[in-house]
């Protein structure tokens, strides 16, 4: 990741983490842009209470979901084997802090620039993200707002959750 500097407006400028996708790819999930954990560990979804990698072993229980500090490659291999990309829609932007409220000067992601040949559906992982469904749908595949995995997320349960992402999982046949 390159070094954050000051921006005019004294907040750090944030490079975000390159795509996990395959020409297998069939659900390309978006996020906004990756929290400090994340950037930290050059780890999508990589705070301790977000529920992404919960709910996706959740949606998957017969295929267990690599675990430790070193497990991050095998966990990439292991989105890829279940048809799924992962990036943001951000880029870069400034921000301090995790919060999406706090994203300031974004720079778009070239999604559409992907080519991925399989590509059946855009899910949105939370508010902000779904707020480019405009120019996501544009590549010509549904495009599904999913709720957020992120801690500051607390109005829904895991369970509300879980139902609504294997809901989109079960519609392109990925379970």
């Amino acid at each position: 990741m390159n070094p954050p500097t000051a921006s005019d407006t004294g907040s750090p400028v944030l490079t975000g983490l390159a795509p996990i996708v395959s020409p297998a790819t069939v659900v390309l999930i978006l996020g906004s842009f990756p929290g400090v954990r994340s950037l930290e560990l050059q780890q999508y979804y990589a705070h301790p209470q977000n529920q992404f990698w919960k709910i996706l072993q959740a949606v998957w229980p017969h295929h267990p979901l690599p675990m430790g500090a070193d497990s991050y490659p095998e966990k990439k291999k292991w989105l890829l084997e279940r048809g799924l990309g992962v990036w943001d829609v951000y880029a870069a932007c400034e921000r301090e802090g995790s919060l999406d409220s706090a994203i300031r000067a974004p720079v778009a992601n070239d999604i559409a620039g992907l080519h991925l040949p399989r590509l059946a559906a855009i899910a949105h992982n939370g508010g902000e993200s779904f707020k480019h469904a405009r120019h996501t749908r544009t590549l010509g595949v549904p495009v599904y707002q999913l709720p957020s995995t992120s801690p500051a997320n607390a109005s829904w349960s895991f369970e509300r959750k879980l139902e609504a992402w294997r809901e989109v999982f079960d519609a392109h046949h990925l379970l």
